[in-house]
């Protein structure tokens, strides 16, 4: 029965990351469509929802959360979060084929690159699964709310700062916060079921979702419409989001990771796999659009 389990849930959760790889492809082409607006706010909203494309981005992005909701339910957030960044690859393949052009192999190398980083993080780290319930003090939310603000922030001011060619890599390390964040609370929320799926309105997870979620699509469009392309922008938001909600589970969620010293070394060595490669990706895009 718990094989049946893992196994269903890493299905959807593969799913979810297709889902969210063609819907990432609909939402950058459509926010190339749109005059650029600063970042964070809600005009754009208002100018994307009138492109068709960027309306079936929406109803696939819908249909991924629902994929990873039920995923979370049958298996811990530390297995479904590292499975979503398959969601990249789907991505440049998707992208490709939109555009009617080949596959860059570069970017290819690189994208895949990210998953190999990622995937060595987690064979070293061997993260466990938690027994929940830390984020109902109200001190937790406290402290939690304040590390998002603070993060996020942090990431808008560095994008001003920066020129055009690198400005997506804040933002969409923004994105991943939110959304690494979301996906943290959605398995909190996980422990307060019991049977009664209305118990989750009674749980302050709830709203804070109801504010990250969108918050997290708006600096997403702002990223893809900094760039030339989108697979750096969603290989920064891939990247962060899995190891943001890692963070989320080990400091509030009880869950945990290896800490052995040989552990630990190839721990920020995959780090630095997954760094480097964003760091190509972003240097290589405005070549290949050129092309």
């Amino acid at each position: 029965m718990l094989i049946v389990r893992m196994l269903a849930g890493m299905l959807m959760a593969l799913a979810a990351a297709a889902a969210f790889g063609a819907s990432s492809v609909l939402q950058f082409r459509a926010s190339r469509r749109v005059p650029e607006e600063p970042a964070g706010r809600p005009t754009l909203l208002l100018r994307l929802v009138r492109q068709q494309g960027w309306r079936w981005s929406v109803v696939l992005a819908v249909v991924a959360f629902g994929l990873q909701i039920g995923a979370l339910s049958l298996i811990p957030l530390v297995l479904v979060q590292p499975l979503l960044v398959t969601g990249l690859l789907w991505y440049v393949l998707l992208f490709s084929l939109a555009e009617r052009v080949r596959p860059d192999r570069a970017i290819m190398l690189e994208s895949a690159l990210c998953l190999l980083g990622l995937s060595a993080f987690l064979l070293f780290a061997r993260p466990s699964g938690g027994r929940g319930g830390g984020l109902d003090s109200v001190w937790a939310a406290v402290f939690l709310g304040v590390a998002v603000v603070g993060s996020v922030a942090l990431c808008l001011m560095i994008a001003v700062g920066l020129r055009r060619r690198w400005r997506p890599l804040p933002l969409a390390m923004a994105v991943g916060i939110c959304y690494g964040v979301t996906a943290g609370l959605v398995s909190s929320i996980a422990f307060h079921f019991h049977g009664n799926p209305l118990a989750v309105f009674g749980q302050w997870q709830t709203y804070a979702i109801v504010v990250l979620g969108p918050l997290g699509v708006l600096l997403s469009q702002n990223a893809y419409q900094a760039g030339p392309m989108g697979a750096p922008a969603l290989a920064a938001i891939t990247v962060t989001d899995p190891l943001v909600a890692i963070g989320v589970g080990l400091l509030w969620l009880h869950e945990e990771i290896r800490t052995g010293p040989w552990e630990v070394f190839g721990e920020v060595l995959a780090l630095a796999v997954l760094a480097a490669s964003v760091f190509l990706l972003a240097r290589r895009a405005p070549h290949v659009k050129g092309q």
